[in-house]
């Protein structure tokens, strides 16, 4: 398999097989790598949501392990953009189990946001642009010091 250049996230599941099918239903991900071990357990796999993807596996190693391992700890997040309806997207993933931590709402940069806790505890966001939002009125709207940078 030959990815091009990019960040690709990977994450840990106690029950990989059902975290596969539950990010298919949930956040509409598409399995594009299978790698199954004897007795069926997932050794490895990797979903696409557009041009991006994420891999999944299991808790190979003590370093590695599933919010639902170790209290609903997380030390990373997962954001999804999309092009669409964020509130459907939400909706769809609350009826697939996905506790709702933030439901949609517009932010001062232009995105509408939600996030979300996923069947073992990962954290996720997902956003959609709905507006063009200019530095000065990001500033303006949130009271905060913004910088990009050039290039």
């Amino acid at each position: 398999m030959s990815n091009p250049a990019c960040l690709i996230s990977a994450v840990t599941y106690r029950d990989p097989k059902a975290a596969l099918a539950w990010l298919e239903a949930a956040f509409g991900f598409e399995l594009v790598f299978l790698i199954e071990g004897e007795d069926a357990s997932v050794a490895h796999a990797e979903m696409s949501h557009g041009a991006s993807r994420v891999m999944i596996g299991g808790e190979w190693s003590p370093a590695h392990a599933s919010p639902a391992s170790i209290g609903g700890k997380t030390t990373q997040t997962i954001h999804i953009y999309i092009e669409g309806d964020v509130d459907a997207h939400c909706q769809t993933a609350a009826a697939a189990g996905a506790e709702i931590v933030e439901p949609p709402a517009t932010q001062f940069y232009g995105a509408r946001t939600y996030r979300c806790r996923d069947l073992e505890g990962h954290l996720w966001t997902v956003s959609a642009d709905v507006e063009t939002v200019s530095v000065e009125e990001m500033e303006k709207r949130s009271g905060l010091k913004i910088t990009v940078a050039k290039g």
